[in-house]
């Protein structure tokens, strides 16, 4: 998409860490829920997927790839009156900043990352997306947050990615 193409070079570059390569792949509702369920054993669709892919010799990623759920997006933004495109964008956004080292799993850390990514989102010029401007939290996403990382099958790991608390 090009929205996507658009802005996530761009973000890239605000971000530190040696992450060189990201991937992002737009699915639908049925193939989500098979990630979800085959990755993170929890059925049913959620809105981003993270897959580390590869990493340096500190351990850090350099690759990794990011999954979508078009559908997921396109509910949300219509129910929170945002454009689907900025919904996506900050889906991709959320994926990159765990292959960059956020995490989201303390409340504390998920309000760093999601006001790091409305950070990013306003420098980009797109404007706030995750949180209402005049603070507080615009929705809670039905994604899982995943307790801990599981092995994929091609070696890589996967992180749910959801905006709000599951």
């Amino acid at each position: 998409m090009a929205f996507l193409e658009r802005y996530l070079p761009r973000a890239r570059g605000l971000l530190r860490g040696p992450l060189a390569e990201m991937s992002v792949g737009l699915v639908g509702d049925r193939r989500m829920g098979e990630l979800h369920e085959q990755f993170m054993g929890v059925a049913g669709p959620t809105d981003v997927l993270t897959f580390e892919l590869d990493h340096d010799a500190r351990g850090r990623v350099v690759a990794g790839e990011v999954v979508v759920c078009v559908p997921y997006a396109r509910r949300e933004a219509r129910r929170r009156g945002v454009g689907v495109e900025k919904e996506l964008l900050l889906y991709a956004l959320h994926g990159m900043l765990h292959l960059c080292g956020f995490d989201d799993r303390t409340d504390r850390d998920f309000a760093i990352m999601h006001r790091r990514e409305d950070e990013i989102l306003k420098k980009l010029g797109v404007g706030a997306v995750f949180a209402r401007e005049g603070g507080g939290v615009a929705a809670e996403g039905k994604g899982q947050k995943a307790k801990g990382k599981r092995k994929s099958g091609a070696g890589g790991r996967a992180r749910v990615g959801g905006r709000g608390r599951g």
